[in-house]
């Protein structure tokens, strides 16, 4: 290990400067499909594991948790040297999580690459997952290519024959280039296809080390038959030397993802919303090494002796040791005190990582997930990275000895920086911490990491649904009055149409209240549904909700303006129903009445009044909670499927779809989270163990007309209010 470590450490740093001859890879799949075990095997192809452990080590889940549960939790990066028609490559790896939970993982890491390898199971074909984790690349214009993995089944349990297997195939790639064609970049979507034909999508077994592709057989000779006979007679080892699949994958991933200098081309733009022509972006989209630094962190991850790493792409220039840098749009900056590349679970410590490459960095202790660090103070930070599913599920955590509180503060402060897909915030109604995530597993494994890693005894309650608010039909005008009477304000609300939330969880409007190009905005506002003369007064974004100000030549009102956006802010923090965030809803401040005097209208005035006004038209509109639902996919042997479906409809399930591939049978259902607690256990028991199962969020969906009362009760008592939410008379003061 020494030896290749001081051969790596040499070529390394010379390899980093040639741009063309850099790739950035995710492996990316649905949950059990096969992506470490593929990782091992490409990291066998470098020499840091043997060939024998290759597919069985599962080197990359280093994590105690992920050894345990046999299951990826986290990102995990290794940078590997490849060789290809006798060049060099230098190709930095992702292995990425597949279970919904950690979703956000994912996310983070399209953010550092520019290519994927999609994993996909012969037996299982795509999944729900295949279609999540394919969208997250698609969205960071990250080019995908297809492995179809664990062929070695299909073969020996399915029984497949040579047509049969090739048909098999077929159908994933053409299930594969549907999504590609649904969600491409429009200007992508032809080239990005996946082609058997020209080697952008290569056949295997990740566990038993072979692959195989058609331009590799052209070269080689191996024809499917062959690898069939190999496989059934139980010679694989043989298979795996004739057709290895470090060469098959690498070599596919070297000819068909892109190198840092022609994807920053088209990323930068997707990313990056600064002024192309400037020196950054010159420098970022020709991926200048000699520009200044760009460095955008997409995880980080806590190591017990070095302490905080800060791992991210380098877009433009270098990190080197000793250098300052700026958190871009502040004036606090770091100093980075060692640069380093993953090796899987260890560090190779390097001078300095150039423009294109992917770098583990300690020293920013003022980064989280999504900061844009720099040379430059004021440079335009990149784009927030937009995760697909939002947290579903709380947990209520306080400490088991009251003297360990400021400890567990700064805990979870670091398990919330660590991981951007958690959500931290303390209760003040009860002092509680709470802590929300994507799922039961998600916390479960926060939690243990809390307990075990930064030794804390912590008291958890049972996990609670996160739900949202939102109004039935239009509302208002209603009346909202300032605690003087001397401010009057007036608002009506109404649900935003659909396409314009989707676009603002796309990303596509932008979060705050300073909008730059609020004429371009308003035409891209019209066309998903929303009148001109409402999009001419937005003033802001909260989270799916939009404030517009269609008052005409009210006096005062712009002195007024922030106090308004803060009450907006808090009403959609904190609904009228159950206290719980609101959700795709259109605020239109239709009029106002103001005090001549500034004080008799600052912020004790104008907030209340402001935040009733809201709350009043929104309960004249109809109140509705809604919760989260997740889509349950279901894999089963017929004999047990009943027991399958009979468990999903006692959770309020909804079947969706039924299929089969010879005696196994797919069920797509649609459950509400709130009845998902117990799942994995019950689900085990009602098929005798005879069950694979995946989730992936659906959004949120109006609570049944029957069950609201009873929600909305108790979600307020647990928050410590009284049961019935207040009626419209509350607010009007």
């Amino acid at each position: 290990m020494t030896h290749i470590r001081s051969e790596l450490a040499k070529a390394i740093p010379e390899m980093m400067h040639n741009i063309d001859q850099i790739r950035n890879i995710g492996i990316v799949a649905h949950i059990h499909h096969g992506k470490t075990t593929l990782s091992d095997n490409l990291l066998a192809a470098a020499g840091m594991i043997s060939n024998e452990l290759a597919g069985k080590q599962l080197y990359l889940n280093f994590d105690e948790q992920e050894q345990a549960r046999l299951l990826t939790i986290n990102n995990a990066d290794v940078t590997i040297v490849h060789e290809f028609e006798g060049q060099p490559y230098l190709i930095n790896l992702i292995d990425t999580p597949g279970h919904v939970d950690f979703g956000g993982d994912v996310t983070r890491a399209m953010r550092a690459v520019d290519g994927a390898v999609v994993v996909v199971c012969a037996v299982e074909g795509v999944m729900a997952q295949t279609e999540t984790v394919l969208r997250q690349a698609l969205r960071e214009k990250v080019k995908p290519v297809l492995f179809i993995n664990k062929v070695d089944r299909a073969i020996k349990e399915l029984k497949l024959t040579p047509e049969s297997l090739q048909k098999r195939f077929a159908t994933i790639i053409a299930e594969v280039n549907e999504l590609i064609r649904r969600m491409a970049p429009e200007e992508f979507v032809d080239d990005w296809m996946v082609d058997a034909r020209d080697g952008s999508v290569a056949f295997g077994s990740g566990y038993e080390n072979w692959a195989i592709s058609v331009p590799y057989m052209q070269r080689t000779g191996v024809k499917f038959p062959d690898i069939i006979e190999y496989v059934s007679t139980g010679r694989s080892r043989e298979i795996a030397q004739r057709a290895k699949i470090n060469d098959v994958v690498f070599d596919m991933v070297v000819r068909h993802l892109p190198s840092p200098k022609t994807a920053q081309r088209y990323r930068i733009p997707n990313i990056w919303r600064g002024e192309p022509t400037s020196p950054i972006g010159q420098s970022m989209i020709s991926t200048s090494t000699d520009g200044p630094t760009a460095f955008m962190v997409t995880d980080i991850t806590m190591d017990p002796s070095a302490g905080e790493i800060a791992t991210g792409r380098v877009f433009s220039g270098r990190l080197t040791k000793g250098m300052e840098l700026y958190v871009a749009g502040t004036k606090t900056k770091d100093r980075v005190q060692h640069v380093s590349l993953f090796m899987g679970p260890e560090r190779l410590m390097v001078d300095e990582v150039t423009a294109g490459n992917i770098a583990a960095v300690i020293g920013l202790s003022d980064a989280f997930a999504g900061t844009t660090m720099s040379t430059l103070p004021d440079m335009v930070p990149f784009e927030e990275i937009r995760h697909v599913s939002e947290p579903v599920v709380t947990v209520a955590i306080e400490p088991k000895h009251m003297g360990d509180l400021p400890k567990l503060i700064e805990v979870m402060r670091k398990v919330a920086k660590e991981d951007a897909s958690l959500r931290v915030e303390i209760n003040p109604e009860t002092g509680e911490h709470l802590l929300s995530g994507m799922g039961e597993l998600h916390l479960e494994i926060t939690q243990y990491r809390i307990v075990n890693d930064y030794k804390v005894e912590i008291q958890a309650s049972k996990p609670i649904v996160v739900y949202r608010e939102t109004v039935r039909g239009p509302g208002g005008p209603f009346e909202g009055k300032s605690p003087n009477k001397h401010n009057r304000f007036y608002f009506e609300v109404e649900p935003l149409p659909e396409p314009v939330v989707r676009a603002i969880k796309d990303g596509e409007i932008p979060q705050g209240k300073s909008f730059k190009d609020l004429k371009t905005l308003v035409t891209k506002l019209e066309g998903l549904g929303l009148p001109r003369e409402e999009g001419r007064g937005l003033t802001a974004v909260e989270g799916t909700n939009l404030l517009l100000d269609v008052t005409k030549g009210i006096q005062y009102l712009n002195e007024t303006m922030e106090l308004i956006i803060d009450a907006f802010k808090e009403a959609m923090n904190r609904g009228p129903l159950a206290n719980e965030k609101v959700h795709g809803l259109k605020v239109r401040l239709v009029d106002a009445k103001l005090h001549e005097d500034s004080i008799h209208r600052g912020p004790a005035q104008t907030i209340p009044a402001a935040r009733s006004g809201i709350y009043g038209a929104m309960v004249l509109a109809g109140r509705v909670l809604l919760e989260p639902f997740q889509k349950v996919t279901v894999n089963v042997p017929q004999d047990v499927l009943s027991g399958a479906t009979r468990e999903l409809q006692r959770r309020r399930g909804e079947i969706l779809d039924m299929t089969s591939v010879g005696d196994l049978q797919t069920i797509v259902a649609k459950v509400p989270v709130a009845e998902m607690f117990g799942f994995a256990s019950d689900i085990r028991s009602a098929t005798a163990g005879k069950v694979l199962w995946a989730t992936e969020s659906m959004g949120f969906e109006p609570v049944p007309t029957e069950m609201q009362a009873a929600v909305v009760a108790e979600v307020r008592q647990r928050r410590g209010l009284k049961p019935e939410p207040y009626d419209a008379a509350y607010y009007a003061g």
